[in-house]
């Protein structure tokens, strides 16, 4: 193993103190390069720490890291440690983000370094005090001492920052600072420069938002059951007692769904996907299934909600995708216009209408904005010079430019915008800029073209931000994203193209040219709504009344919360605008990205080949969906979570609950009487059940999933602990017991069901089936915990929810979606930054070219794969070169073969 770290990096202070683990366990070589290498050839922009395997595959998350060298030195993984880890990445980090920004980059100190982090390290000193031990997770130390403290190392090794109150926390601080692996970890990070060595990375990042003071934190278990009131077991108690009663009548399903005055009326859209593309698990979790498990929630409140998406079908993207397929562009919207439904549909996506943009509304309701725009002074003409392809014989779309980017050198640039520094870019201003369809160099010409004024809208945007924002549920990535976009000043947009195929521009000496793709393709929110009903303007020009959600990755934030809010305001005809704007991080495949032409990740269409039902993948992909930050889509880790989570712990507890009515009761519901550690129960149910209300209203969709988990614990606890199975074959008073920890727990079960139906729709109707759940207890949800099957109820038959995925099914799916590539990338030159390595590093290095030299050997001998082959070859000659380099060699170059 290798791992690369580097100095002021706050994330290789916990690295490398977990590193002490693996000594004498594992051959580890430390390298220390410089913090702008790209250590892993796949990521687009450099990071630190980075552990390579020996397989070749790396690990560059710093808990991910941790965890690693932990679980070789033979540690078994918990629960509380999980809950801590979580926490750590939820709540702690992003309040120390925030101090040490005002700390070292803005040079505040006191109250405006601590005031952001101190509720964080009052929580910590609370539970260590809370369970009188001297680590997080119990009497040893875990992986989650090592994590935490690392990251908080750098703000507490000033004894100003550790509030002398916080006892605990101030002993735990210490017995690991002093321990030999912190102290080096310190020494080689900091190297005696404290806080201050962290500076040149600090100013790097973007400015920290203030921590969400609102936020659910991660409280263990113990406090929340110890912190029940009297009252609030009283209040559970009678909420139980009430039951089906208390549930309001059903709402009728209205065809078409309309806003409703003096109602809460949710209008959730989902960004339109490209028609020529296939949508991959990315895409799918962060826009369509996101926003369904929210429009689901939604009508499970009884709120007033459409759902809506379609297919996004003009511009140069399909222009090209017909040309490549030998189609005419309406062909080839109307065949993957097919291919999104069919794949969401069996995703069980709950649209209102998924409808399309190349429709005679959209060209209607964009030219109508366009009009009212151009009367009212928005619009601007201007000569610009544009990129065009002279083999390809037209001008390129932004989209359809890629090259070195002016501002950082990124070389996979857009003509639109950087990826890597989120800079706005004219495509003429790209250094080397290549044609994306024939790859040739494009040169410049000039064209006439219509721009939006954005700043002569600028005013009327922060006006309407200043409005929105408090009190709403914007991501903070969209927060910062349009918070960046308003601090650069705004500059005229360009909405014309000269396309054949787009929306046709409604001016005299435009006929050549149509709409931009991104000027009318938010506008087509509204022409599918009104392909759905032709009141469409009732949910559209209605912002008194209706609360829009729409839900994107973040690279379509500026066009949602931007660019349509200004072409909107600007119109003056009181549109609806974007009252919570929610936006995920990036999903990776494994440890790359999706590539639909590398064969690597899997796509829409062929999720339902594995042989994985739907639910089960909405579960995985809502279970890592990237809210806070990137996430990675893990074959292993979707293993463990079906086997554990929800084969072992929910559908475990769930069946049992009603197999107990089955087999004890001749399947009707027993009497229950409760005592007072059911009540307890029912008061921590409830409670559990408010915290997924506040999740699922805040839009926090994945914490929002753990509460039905930890329900589902709870309940299991609740039926070992009491042993029904025993009881029942006892006298009078055990059998009674056995009857109300049995009824207590098959309610539980019913309510599952019904928090699970945003996630699980599939599932949730399957319980509710086998339970024979009353209809309206399975239509809505309320914030409290109902007995729904009171006794005398009859259920039905009971069987298992899930099957057990087995490691060699999944290592069969992880091979067949990997892409298969033999070529294993180049490594970056370190030759300058990687530190000796001492006499032992070195041996280290040879055992390994041997043991590898000689596995090259028995392949070739046993006449193995020429693909098996070289992959192995490429291993050699990669554990060559940093031999080489280890030794202080020069590298020597690769002659190859010459061709016959």
């Amino acid at each position: 193993m290798r791992l690369f770290v580097s100095e002021g990096a706050p994330g290789n202070l916990p690295v490398l103190a977990a590193a002490g683990r693996v000594r004498g366990r594992a051959e580890l070589l430390i390298s220390t390069v410089g913090p702008e290498e790209c250590m892993v050839p796949f990521l687009t922009r450099p990071k630190v720490p980075v552990l390579q395997l020996d397989s070749g595959n790396y690990l560059f998350s710093t808990s991910s890291i941790c965890r690693y060298f932990f679980l070789l030195s033979g540690w078994e993984q918990d629960d509380l440690t999980n809950q801590w880890l979580e926490w750590e990445a939820t709540e702690l980090q992003p309040a120390l983000s925030a101090a040490l920004y005002c700390l070292v980059v803005q040079g505040k100190k006191g109250e405006d370094v601590l005031g952001p982090v101190r509720r964080a390290l009052t929580h910590i000193d609370h539970s260590l005090s809370r369970q009188n031990c001297p680590f997080l997770a119990g009497e040893t130390e875990s992986l989650a001492d090592i994590v935490l403290w690392g990251a908080l190392y750098p703000l507490l090794q000033d004894p100003a920052y550790l509030p002398e109150e916080l006892g605990a926390l101030h002993s735990w601080f210490q017995t690991l600072s002093t321990q030999e692996p912190c102290q080096r970890a310190a020494e080689t990070v900091l190297k005696q420069q404290g806080v201050l060595a962290l500076r040149p990375y600090l100013q790097k990042q973007p400015q920290p938002s203030p921590p969400d003071e609102s936020a659910v934190t991660n409280e263990p278990e113990e406090e929340e059951l110890a912190t029940l009131s009297e009252e609030e077991i009283a209040m559970a108690v009678t909420a139980w007692e009430n039951g089906l009663e208390s549930l309001p009548p059903l709402r009728p399903r209205q065809n078409p769904v309309l806003p409703v005055a003096g109602e809460r009326n949710v209008l959730i859209t989902s960004a339109l996907p490209y028609v020529n593309n296939v949508p991959h698990l990315g895409n799918i979790i962060g826009c369509v299934l996101s926003a369904d498990v929210f429009a689901r929630y939604s009508r499970l409140r009884q709120w007033n909600t459409l759902y809506l998406c379609g297919t996004d079908e003009y511009g140069t993207a399909t222009e090209t995708k017909a040309m490549e397929e030998g189609l005419t562009p309406q062909e080839i919207c109307d065949k993957y216009h097919v291919i999104h439904a069919d794949i969401y549909r069996w995703f069980n996506i709950s649209f209102d209408i998924f409808g399309r943009t190349t429709t005679p509304q959209q060209t209607k309701i964009t030219q109508d904005i366009f009009q009212r725009l151009l009367t009212r002074g928005f619009v601007l003409r201007d000569t610009v010079e544009q990129l065009r392809c002279e083999h390809c014989a037209r001008f390129l779309a932004d989209r359809f430019v890629e090259g070195v980017c002016p501002f950082c050198g990124y070389e996979e640039a857009r003509g639109d915008q950087c990826d890597k520094c989120g800079k706005l870019i004219n495509a003429i201003e790209l250094k080397k800029p290549q044609c994306k369809v024939c790859r040739s160099c494009p040169v410049v010409k000039s064209s006439q073209h219509l721009f939006l004024d954005l700043p002569k809208l600028e005013k009327r945007l922060e006006e309407w931000l200043g409005k929105t924002l408090p009190g709403s549920d914007w991501t903070p990535n969209a927060r910062f994203i349009i918070r960046s976009w308003l601090r650069d000043g705004l500059k005229p947009r360009c909405i014309t193209r000269d396309l054949k195929w787009g929306t046709p521009v409604p001016l005299e000496g435009f006929e050549d040219k149509v709409f931009y793709v991104w000027f009318d393709a938010t506008i087509g929110y509204l022409s599918i709504t009104a392909n759905y009903t032709d009141q469409w303007e009732r949910w559209w020009k209605n912002p008194e009344q209706v609360d829009l959600y729409q839900f994107m990755a973040k690279d379509n934030v500026p066009f949602h919360g931007l660019v349509f809010p200004c072409s909107a305001l600007g119109t003056e005809d009181n549109y609806t605008l974007v009252s919570h704007l929610i936006a995920t991080e990036y999903l990776n495949y494994e440890d790359g990205k999706f590539s639909k032409s590398r064969g690597v990740g899997v796509f829409g269409d062929m999720a339902q080949d594995t042989g994985i039902p739907a639910d089960i993948w909405r579960f995985y992909l809502l279970y890592i969906r990237p809210e806070g930050q990137d996430s990675a889509f893990s074959w292993a880790d979707m293993l463990l979570k079906n086997n554990s989570e929800l084969l072992n712990n929910l559908g475990n507890f769930i069946n049992r609950a009603g197999m107990f009515v089955s087999k004890f009761f001749g399947g009707y519901v027993p009497e229950m009487v409760l005592t007072p550690d059911d009540q307890r129960l029912l008061a921590h149910v409830t409670l559990e059940l408010r915290h997924y209300h506040q999740l699922l209203e805040k839009v926090r969709i994945r914490d929002a999933l753990r509460s039905i988990l930890t329900i589902s614990r709870h309940g299991n606890q609740y039926i070992q602990v009491n042993e029904p199975w025993k009881r029942i074959k006892g006298n009078e008073a055990d059998r009674q017991r056995a009857g109300t920890v049995t009824g207590l727990a098959v309610n539980i079960a019913a309510l599952l069901s019904v928090m699970l139906q945003p996630y699980m729709p599939t599932v949730s109707t399957t319980i509710q089936d086998q339970l024979q759940l009353p209809r309206p207890a399975c239509s809505i949800l309320l914030t409290n915990f109902l007995c729904t099957l009171p006794a005398g109820h009859q259920i039905g038959t009971v069987s298992p929810l899930f099957q057990k995925l087995e490691n060699d099914q999944i290592e069969s799916l992880k091979q067949r979606f990997g892409g298969g590539q033999a070529k294993v990338s180049p490594k970056p030159e370190v030759v300058e930054t990687v530190t000796t390595a001492g006499p032992q590093q070195i041996q280290v290095l040879m055992d390994e070219v041997t043991k590898q030299g000689n596995t090259v050997r028995e392949l070739k001998a046993q006449k193995a794969d020429k693909n098996q082959i070289a992959a192995e070859v490429a291993k050699l000659l990669e554990l060559k070169k940093q031999l080489a380099l280890a030794e202080g060699k020069p590298l020597e170059t690769s002659k190859g073969k010459k061709k016959k």
